[in-house]
């Protein structure tokens, strides 16, 4: 233990050098921008800005790259809760009860919640990643292409389950998810599917443009059909911070978040996406009056916020103790890391203690920097929902083209967006979730290739995913799901859309 703050000790001289200071502070102002603009995200971020940090020493080029990152993470959050508009796919879940909030007149407290359930989640994970990076590393390497399958077939079980609404339509929405992932060139074959002579969509259909016509668009279009337009909202001071009872309320979502993001983390693939859905799925089935959810539950912000930003965290455990990365973003890291002559893996911690030391304590300070730099703009970005309506809105909707025409320069992007952006309109009309489609977006890909892996590795026998402990047990947990969500079926409480009915029986009152 004393060796352990020796090492902090180590670490906060080299994050504190105003030199790591400065740049740490500009990350987190960068990310914070990138998180905002829809379509950029954190991955686009860091490769963007990646050469610009050719020509810095090793510790505060990694210390910036960190910053935009989870300054992304936050920044995300912005345009989430004040537009509907997810700023990276992180912030889908954010998007519901957030906008909700907002139209009662609570984004202020809304903003605040989530900057601090940010800064408390990134804070207690890099206490946790100090602590548990080669231990939980190790865990995570006993992941094969088996368990990664099975892992992800329980993930949309569970959330279907949690979600709180007919179990059917969840899994509806998440398999029509999972077939827009199959566009795009095969990854084992190299042969091209469904892409219908269309070029661009060889890489497949992209999670931003779903993400923000789903979200967006849809909401630009369901605002404009109403009889009357939203009243403008003019905040009050009073009103910008959040009550007793929302602070209670974001507590336990709050720690479960933190705890939640930094597991998933750990484990390869999208994890500040999938923690994110899975925090939302959690607090809604816990939570006392899951029937506010979707309609402004403070917890549908604070438990999916804490847990994209812990994830931030857990991401980085395989990266630094074994040198793996756990994802898109943390594998541009490492190119970043190696570039600059740095070699990530067990032997970093000890032949390079100021570097590694310095970037777990310039976490500390990145995740304060972020708190300071967005509590006070608060008031400034709630005062945004002041442009009268006509302005407003088309404003929105240019925002969202610039934004995901960005990503690519393509404007079959744009297409995709204005297409999901209906889609989204008619099934909301119809009362159809449409979160799960972005996950069944997200893990399609990665659900396809482990699946493929798997079955290589065994020459077709799918026995596979039943001689492996972890995999066999998952794969019975998601069963007894599976059957539980039935259940219903065949005691008569379901109506034909697939929900509980709230009818009567015969013989009650």
């Amino acid at each position: 233990m004393v060796e352990m703050f020796q090492n902090l000790y180590l670490g906060f001289s080299v994050a504190l050098r105003p030199d790591v200071l400065l740049y740490a502070f500009a990350g987190c102002i960068i990310g914070t921008l990138v998180g905002v603009l829809p379509g950029v995200g954190p991955l686009a971020g860091i490769s963007l800005l990646l050469p610009a940090t050719f020509g810095l020493d090793a510790t505060t080029a990694v210390v910036m790259l960190a910053g935009i990152y989870y300054g992304a993470m936050y920044g995300g959050s912005t345009t989430s809760i004040l537009m509907r508009i997810p700023g990276e796919a992180a912030s889908v879940m954010t998007c519901i009860d957030g906008y909700a909030m907002t139209r009662k007149g609570r984004a202020g407290p809304a903003l605040a919640i989530a900057a601090v359930g940010s800064y408390l989640a990134g804070t207690v994970s890099v206490v946790a990643l100090m602590f548990l990076a080669p231990p939980l590393a190790a865990f995570a390497l006993r992941f094969g292409p088996p368990e990664y399958s099975a892992l992800l077939v329980l993930g949309l079980l569970v959330l279907a389950y949690m979600s709180g609404g007919s179990m059917i339509k969840g899994l509806a929405m998440a398999a029509l998810g999972l077939l827009l992932g199959m566009i795009g060139i095969d990854p084992m074959t190299g042969y091209s599917r469904f892409h219908y002579g269309l070029v661009e969509l060889g890489d497949g259909i992209g999670i931003v443009p779903v993400a923000v016509g789903l979200f967006g668009v849809s909401e630009i279009l369901l605002t404009a059909g109403q009889p009357t337009p939203p009243k403008v909202i003019k905040p009050k001071i009073r009103e910008l911070l959040p009550s007793r009872e929302e602070w209670r309320d974001s507590a336990w979502p709050i720690g479960r978040g933190t705890i939640l993001g930094f597991v998933i983390g750990i484990i390869p693939g999208s994890a500040h996406i999938i923690s994110s859905f899975v925090s939302y799925a959690i607090e809604r089935r816990l939570s006392k009056h899951p029937e506010r959810f979707g309609q402004g539950a403070v917890a549908g912000v604070a438990g999916p916020e804490s847990a994209n930003n812990s994830a931030t965290s857990g991401a980085f455990v395989p990266m630094l103790a074994l040198g793996v990365p756990s994802g898109p973003i943390p594998a541009v890291m490492l190119a970043a890391m190696m570039v600059h002559g740095i070699s990530p893996g067990p032997l970093l911690i000890s032949q390079q203690p100021d570097l590694f030391w310095g970037f777990i304590a310039s976490m500390y300070v990145g995740n304060l920097v972020l708190l300071i730099l967005n509590l006070p703009l608060v008031g400034i970005f709630v005062n945004l929902l002041r442009v009268p309506y006509p302005l407003l809105y088309p404003s929105i909707l240019v925002f969202c083209i610039l934004g995901v025409y960005a990503v690519n320069s393509s404007v079959i992007d744009v297409w995709i967006m204005a297409i999901t952006g209906l889609m989204g309109y008619v099934l909301r009309k119809l009362e159809f979730e449409t979160a799960p489609i972005v996950l069944g977006l997200v893990l399609a890909p990665m659900l396809e290739m482990s699946l493929r892996q798997s079955l290589a590795m065994s020459s077709g026998d799918y026995a596979i995913f039943v001689n492996r402990p972890i995999t066999a047990t998952m794969l019975s947990i998601a069963l007894v799901l599976l059957v539980l969500s039935l259940k219903p079926l065949f005691t008569g409480k379901v109506d034909w859309r697939g929900s509980l009915s709230q009818q009567a029986q015969p013989g009650e009152e």
